[in-house]
């Protein structure tokens, strides 16, 4: 009979959490996408090695979560009682967690040494050059408790090197759990049941997000079927009351609260839209065909005949998705002009109807999330458009959806505030001028959203890290106001982590006082923020 063949993967982690794309250029002087962990997932398990030596547990649950990526080595046909007995060869040899060094003989030393035996094949080469690059600098010598963290974090400690018995169990082993094993599960437990408690928590705000959307959008759709040509309520009316529903959503109650203290930046004035859409007509008279044409139709009569959402027709997300998708660099201008029509589209109080078409399939933040891949006139358009946005209550609120969604040729989770987060620190730390300028409006449009911190919970540290990143160079005191609402912001609900950053990357935030005074009414409540931290340190 043939062997049997099982298939070996790599699971790859980045130990920063995104903060080494984010910071590397700025602490080691070069970009990089990551440092690197790495497990080989063969046998239902993912085997290890840290500081405490070989360790193994069900593939994605160590405490670095899901991997980043997972890279395919190949199969091998060799079986698992003899794979079992060359690792336990490793433990007492080699990879005896005495050996483990953190530059010389770390985790992609062992699994690399695994791919090749069992499958003849090495793991990626720029993660095994990866320590004589990054770790050697003291950033990467600070994630030495990190790594040697992970074998006694695992779910199940310890690889499964018992023999097997005929009937395919593994024989018991004489010996009671350690005190600190025990405490280990408990510890883990714990940690597990407060998870849930907080998924469930975001579960329950997203699902009142939606009920109270769904029931302002048939509202509207209704009320524009209904109503004259003169609207029974003012455009401040309008936009008082879409602030004020979508903050009684994430507050969990359907009183009508405070409208927001201060308006967003947004850029009415910039878009001429008129001449914007005969650009768009022109680009699509020369490459659209006949259903294209139709949508045209229903888009000019929402954005200039300013008939209501409802003149667009259930293809037009479709439209909208065949032309941002097309990546022909002939078509780059079209989707210019497309995405600057819908720039002065999401200046309307009703395009929150349009955005509810797309939850399903994600058109426009699954383009979003590849922003650093677009051409500059794209992302400057993309910025403006997400920018735009943050004018009414309900759209905005969009932005900051904290439900997930797996997007094409990814691993990783998305939702529309981590998406919403890569436009803007994408757009802040570009070297492009109007680019920084839409960037720091997105982060003091978010800044000012009266939400649940719970929505920034994932992304502060990332937002805050840009922000200071901004800061290393000179900028204007507009932009450097915009930031410092958002530093200030996000200081507060990442309590920790954020005043830590401030404090290891800098700059002090008192070299910014008296550039204004509205600066300085800033800086005042960030310094006492810091100097809490450092007390309760």
């Amino acid at each position: 009979m043939e062997d049997e063949t099982i298939a070996v993967y790599l699971h790859i982690y980045d130990l920063t959490r995104g903060m080494a794309q984010l910071m590397s250029a700025a602490i080691l002087g070069k970009q990089i996408d990551g440092i690197w962990h790495t497990g080989v997932v063969v046998y239902g398990r993912e085997y290890f090695f840290g500081g405490q030596g070989i360790t193994s547990c069900l593939p994605g649950e160590t405490i670095l979560g899901q991997p980043n990526q997972i890279h395919p080595l190949g199969a091998t046909q060799i079986p698992f009682s003899i794979f079992v007995d060359y690792v336990q060869g490793l433990a007492d040899s080699t990879f005896r967690p005495d050996a483990y060094d953190l530059l010389q003989h770390n985790c992609n030393t062992f699994s690399n040494e695994i791919a090749q035996f069992l499958c003849g094949n090495s793991i990626p080469q720029h993660i095994l050059d990866l320590p004589t690059e990054v770790l050697s600098t003291p950033f990467g010598q600070s994630l030495q408790p990190l790594l040697n963290s992970l074998g006694a974090s695992s779910s199940q400690g310890g690889i499964p090197v018992l023999p097997l018995d005929l009937d395919g169990g593994r024989r018991s082993v004489n010996r009671a759990p350690s005190p600190g094993a025990v405490a280990l599960e408990r510890a883990i437990e714990d940690a597990r049941r407060d998870s849930l408690k907080l998924e469930e928590r975001r579960n329950t705000i997203l699902e009142k997000v939606e009920k109270l959307e769904k029931k302002k959008a048939k509202k509207q759709l209704q009320q524009e079927r209904n109503a004259s040509s003169s609207s029974s309520l003012s455009v401040p009316e309008k936009k008082m009351a879409d602030a004020s529903e979508a903050n009684s959503a994430l507050d969990g109650s359907e009183e009508t609260p405070k409208a927001p203290r201060e308006p967003p930046i947004v850029y009415k004035d910039l878009i001429d839209v008129k001449k914007e859409y005969e650009s768009l007509a022109e680009c699509i008279a020369k490459v659209g065909q006949d259903d294209d044409h139709q949508s045209m139709s229903e888009l000019k009569q929402y954005v200039i005949d300013d008939e209501g959402s409802w003149a667009l027709g259930d293809n037009f997300l479709l439209f909208i998705a065949k032309w941002l998708n097309d990546d022909k660099p002939s078509n780059d201008q079209l989707r210019v002009q497309l995405l600057t029509v819908l720039a002065a589209a999401a200046l309307k109080d009703d395009v929150i109807l349009i955005l509810h078409q797309d939850r399903r399939d994600h058109v426009l933040m699954n383009y979003a999330h590849n922003i650093d891949r677009l051409p500059l006139s794209e992302q400057q358009a993309l910025a403006l458009f997400m920018c735009n946005l943050f004018e009414n209550g309900s759209s905005s609120e969009w932005l900051l959806y904290i439900s997930e969604w797996t997007a094409p040729h990814t691993t990783s989770p998305l939702s529309n505030i981590r998406v919403t987060t890569k436009v803007a620190v994408t757009a802040l730390l570009s070297d492009n001028p109007l680019l920084q300028d839409r960037g720091s409006a997105i982060i003091y449009n978010l800044a000012i959203k009266e939400v649940k911190t719970v929505v920034f919970d994932d992304v502060a540290t990332e937002l805050a890290m840009a922000i200071l990143q901004f800061f290393s160079v000179e900028h204007s005191e507009e932009q450097i106001f915009r930031c410092m609402k958002g530093l200030v912001r996000f200081a507060y609900i990442a309590h920790s982590e954020v005043p830590a950053l401030i404090k290891m990357i800098g700059p002090d935030p008192t070299q910014f006082k008296g550039m204004s005074a509205r600066i300085d009414d800033l800086v005042e409540p960030l310094l006492d923020r810091l100097r809490s931290v450092r007390g309760m340190d």
